[in-house]
């Protein structure tokens, strides 16, 4: 159970102390995609660009020093457009939790796993494989209840999850910590 606790529980993105991470050595933030920076169904809608939000967050990052990389089990077209227009590393088809996508990271950039975080809303893929890869995870709450069917089934496997934890008084939803 304790591969599915994140090191870090926060609404969104946005309440993240990044300070803090950039204190304790972070590095470089992987950015889940999908109902962590946008909703699952953004770009099949025809939206085309990232939120203001999102940019501005990007860019304050970039700007202090943070090496950032879209780190997305998805498809290469949506993922690789957003990391155009967000001007982001990307990198897709990570198959989280699979730890391959995450030594590949530490490899060519040279990182030591302390120096990296995963930060997404998904406890079966993001948290999972970056406890596994043994870097600092962070998990956040989806932006929408919209998601594609293997994240709703990913989903059946969390909520049972979150009851053994709930259980144990290990992780509780809602109960936010840095």
């Amino acid at each position: 159970m304790e591969s599915y606790v994140p090191d870090i529980y926060q609404k969104n993105i946005y309440e993240i102390n990044y300070k803090k991470l950039k204190e304790k050595g972070i590095k470089c933030i992987l950015f889940d995609l999908d109902n962590t920076l946008i909703k699952p169904v953004s770009f099949a809608k025809g939206i085309k660009k990232p939120s203001p939000n999102v940019i501005k967050l990007l860019e304050k990052l970039k700007k202090m020093g943070f090496k950032l990389i879209i780190f997305s089990n998805g498809m290469p077209g949506k993922t690789k457009k957003y990391g155009e227009l967000t001007e982001t590393e990307v990198r897709y088809r990570m198959k989280k939790p699979s730890t391959k996508g995450f030594e590949e990271v530490m490899q060519t950039n040279n990182y030591k796993p302390n120096e990296i975080i995963i930060i997404g809303d998904q406890m079966i893929t993001d948290i999972k494989g970056g406890n596994a890869a043994g870097i600092t995870t962070a998990l956040v709450r989806p932006i929408t209840r919209q998601e594609f069917i293997f994240t709703k089934i990913n989903r059946i496997k969390e909520k049972k999850v979150l009851k053994k934890l709930a259980k144990q008084d290990i992780f509780r939803v809602g109960k936010y910590y840095e």
